[in-house]
């Protein structure tokens, strides 16, 4: 157990900014989510319509330092092609 306060108020700061991560990362899983059902169904718009609101939530998930940039990218890329054969 922390003993000093400014280990008191780390363990604080680090609660806050993991619940904050913890809802952004759920948050881009529930986009990413809506896109493979959508891709499973095999309706070709409703995939594109929710390919189109997950990428700018994954490239947010990128800015904030949740994702890497490459992986960013890779399901981007793997997404999109499977739409793509859809089509």
């Amino acid at each position: 157990m922390a003993n000093h306060k400014s280990a008191k108020k780390r363990i604080r700061r680090n609660r806050r900014v993991t619940e904050r991560r913890r809802a952004r990362m759920s948050r881009i899983r529930t986009f990413a989510t809506r896109v493979e059902k959508a891709v499973a169904s095999g309706d070709s718009e409703k995939a594109q319509a929710a390919f189109k609101e997950f990428q700018p939530e994954l490239h947010r998930g990128v800015a904030r330092g949740l994702l890497h940039k490459n992986t960013a990218a890779r399901k981007l890329s793997r997404l999109s092609a499977r739409i793509r054969k859809m089509a």
